[in-house]
């Protein structure tokens, strides 16, 4: 993969420059949500994509500043409407957009997993509802935001992995429940977001892929188990949906899965251009880095 297009003479340094910025947005990935994580931070952690992402990036863009406006539990209506916590501007959408408009020409690019919480339960019957949520919501969002950013600002969304997977080890119900939540959950949600984001024109982190949610049939060697299906292995190994109690099970990736994220997001990222006007309208202050 080249990343070429980001520029010549900025590696050794980025004190002599004017910063440029990532802006993360999006629910508890984005802002590192582990069973790990200080309990009075919302387990926000500094090992999620975005930190891991920002960190990759900034060895060809070593002026870059993270900026996550991201928050735990946001759903594709909370973002638009606000409700889950307070931002000075309103809602998530809000603020990304004062942002955004304060910084035009100076965003590197932007970030956004969002619609997973569309799915107000963990039941089959509750899909359908946030499909047709994150059907409803999701383009009106990433117009916003690319209206905001300008014309040749990135935005790349995700799909999503399979955080139920590990329960494939609990025996042949646990099987079935593997197989009914990535064939009649995540693939489906997946495939809404691969269209809305076509439609949109704009690029997506083939999450899915990454971490193999849709092969049960490629077989590998999980630690301390045996053979089990390479989806369920990647599933046990990078998130904490197979953690015992307390800390699991969990839905949320450990930071080896938020590291296969943020590869993710920077091969869809890596060689598009860096902004123009690296001078930035006004400071990021009061903004979560």
């Amino acid at each position: 993969m080249s990343h070429g297009r980001w520029g010549r003479g900025e590696a050794a340094s980025g004190r002599d420059l004017a910063p440029v910025y990532y802006l993360s947005l999006g629910d508890s990935l984005s802002v590192g949500v582990q069973p790990i994580g200080a309990e009075n931070m919302q387990f926000r952690t500094d090992e999620g994509y975005a930190d891991q992402l920002a960190s990759i990036v900034r060895r060809r863009l070593p002026n870059l500043q993270a900026v996550k406006l991201g928050y735990p539990g946001e759903s594709t209506t909370t973002l638009i409407q606000g409700g889950l916590t307070e931002y000075p501007h309103g809602s998530q959408l809000d603020e990304a957009v004062d942002f955004l408009r304060a910084h035009r020409g100076s965003v590197a690019f932007v970030t956004i997993d969002i619609g997973f919480n569309d799915l107000e339960s963990y039941v089959l019957e509750a899909v359908p509802a946030g499909l047709a949520s994150i059907g409803r919501n999701l383009p009106g969002i990433l117009a916003t935001l690319q209206e905001a950013a300008g014309p040749g600002t990135p935005i790349a969304g995700m799909t999503i992995y399979d955080p139920f997977l590990p329960h494939w080890l609990d025996g042949p119900l646990g099987r079935e429940l593997a197989r009914i939540s990535v064939w009649e959950a995540v693939v489906p949600f997946n495939a809404c977001f691969r269209e809305v984001y076509r439609a949109a024109g704009l690029v997506l982190a083939d999450v899915e892929e990454a971490f193999a949610t849709t092969d049960f049939d490629t077989r590998v060697e999980l630690a301390g188990i045996g053979p089990v299906p390479i989806n369920v292995a990647r599933a046990c190994d990078w998130t904490w949906g197979g953690a015992p109690p307390p800390l699991g099970p969990d839905t949320h990736a450990n930071a080896r899965g938020y590291r296969v994220i943020a590869e993710a997001f920077d091969r869809v990222l890596g060689g598009l251009p860096r902004p123009t006007d690296r001078r930035p309208v006004r400071s990021a202050a009061g903004y979560s880095a």
